[in-house]
Order: C-alpha cells, then structure tokens, then sequence
C-alpha cells in the first residue's frame, strides 16, 4: 500500500513537474514570439522591398509576397502605431502600409510625450522618425492616450486608442 502511495505520489509530482515547466517554456515562447513579430514589423517599415507589401491592423501583421498572403497575430497586450507627424502634406489613413505609406518629415527628431487618461507618462523621449516620415510605436492595448509632438518650435495633439476597433496609422497631427 505504501509502495503504491509512493509511486502515484511520484507520479502526479511529475505531471506537476512538466506542467510547470510547460507552462515557463509558453511564457518564453510567447515572449520569443512578440520579439520575432515586433522585428518582423520593424523589418517592414525601414525595409524596401520589390513585390512584397505589408500592412498592421490592430490584431494582425498582413504580408503579400508573390500574391500570397501571410499574416502574423500581434501580441494581446501591446498595440502597434505609427504616427507621420506633418506641416503640408499628408494622406488618409487608417490601417497602416509598412511598405507603403509615406510621411512628410523624414528623419527628423521630434520631442514625443505619451500619457494615459489617469496622466501618467507612458513616454516622455527624443524620437527620431524612419525614412518613411513616421514614428512607430508599441503601447499597452485597450487604452486612450494624449499625445502631444513637437519639432522645431511647432506641436500637434491628438488623444489616440489602442483598442481593437482603433487605427494603426495616425496621419491627422498637424504641427502649429
């Protein structure tokens, strides 16, 4: 009887054991996998690429290569943007091209302040805009931000959502 309590006890320790140790593997996993996507967007937006077109909704990078389409689920808890702050020129947008899409003011560095509806700063830096005129970004989802961009004495504000339904491309900021 004490043998048999011994080995059923050996076993559940075991299956305990490997869920535990699964359930750190998923967590790393996961955490692998936001990175890989993340780097996979980042690609896409300083990347110039023939014959390749790639867009992000709020849930999805989209990628056309050859006219197949390829697309990747974003992480749950953080929400992609990209904001092409502007003087003159800009475009209606809503989803956002990676591989398309064009902003005014290319590599230029703009002061960015980032809070959320409690105030708190989400970010408060010195960013630098890609080739493509837009400055991208990964904020926590299911929120509502204030967003104020100042470059060269001029500032645009805007109040933008990182919720399901919320754009991924942010061509409204017109700096004054």
């Amino acid at each position: 009887m004490k043998k048999g309590l011994l080995i059923i006890s050996f076993i559940l320790l075991s299956v305990v054991a490997v869920a535990c140790n699964n359930d750190n593997n998923n967590s790393a996993s996961n955490e692998a996998g936001t990175q890989n996507i993340k780097e996979k967007v980042h690609a896409y937006s300083v990347g110039s690429f023939e014959d390749v077109s790639a867009s992000i909704t709020s849930e999805e990078l989209i990628v056309t290569d050859a006219g197949k389409k390829t697309s990747f689920d974003l992480p749950e808890d953080e929400f992609f943007v990209s904001i092409a702050p502007f003087i003159e020129n800009t475009h209606e947008c809503a989803i956002h091209s990676l591989t398309g899409c064009q902003g005014e003011l290319v590599e230029k560095t703009f002061d960015v302040l980032i809070q959320d509806e409690e105030g708190t700063v989400v970010m408060d830096d010195t960013i630098t805009s890609l080739e493509n005129g837009f400055i991208d970004l990964w904020l926590p989802r299911d929120r509502t931000y204030q967003v104020k961009i100042e470059y060269d004495g001029k500032t645009a504000e805007s109040e933008i959502g990182t919720f399901k339904d919320s754009n991924t491309c942010i061509t409204t900021m017109q700096l004054t």
